[in-house]
């Protein structure tokens, strides 16, 4: 399968894990097993790294709390941030780690839990105690519009402006 396919299937599965091999080769074009070799030949190569689901826990009694935290950090010598990252990553609250340009801070990492407590703590027990952190700076998700490419509560997307008459 081409290069150019593969990217077509990528993006296809981004927008909609759920679909199956045969959907996703009627709609490149392409045959049902050759599709479902080159799926499983992304995965193999940790190209495709994972299905989620995207989840609008407003909409449920789950209490969820989600935070972006900027770290600044004092890379060590050869190994720049990837160190600090990959000890970032391992942290089963840490939902992404980003190395940033054009910021203040060197990392962003997104975490969730049940309370801003709970991210609280998390932030000065775990990471602001490590030896390269220089500083953090945390900033609490108070709503979310849109996430992974889904637009929650699409009906009031619409333009609520109002009209002002001459």
């Amino acid at each position: 399968m081409t290069d150019s396919l593969k990217e077509e299937i990528l993006q296809i599965l981004e927008k909609n894990s759920r679909l199956t091999p045969a959907d996703v080769a009627a709609m490149i074009g392409a045959g049902e097993e050759e599709t479902a070799a080159a799926i499983q030949a992304l995965e193999k190569d940790k190209v495709i790294c994972g299905y989620r689901t995207v989840v609008n826990w407003e909409k449920t009694r789950e209490e969820r709390v989600t935070a972006q935290i900027g770290v600044k950090i004092a890379p060590v010598r050869g190994e720049g941030f990837d160190r600090i990252a990959a000890r970032f990553s391992r942290f089963e609250e840490v939902d992404s780690v980003y190395l940033m340009s054009g910021s203040s801070y060197d990392l962003i990492l997104t975490i969730g839990g049940e309370s801003m407590k709970e991210i609280a703590h998390f932030v000065y027990d775990k990471i602001a105690p490590m030896e390269t952190v220089v500083s953090t700076s945390t900033y609490f998700v108070l709503r979310k519009y849109k996430d992974h490419g889904v637009i929650f509560d699409e009906e009031k997307a619409a333009d609520e402006r109002i009209q002002i008459m001459p």
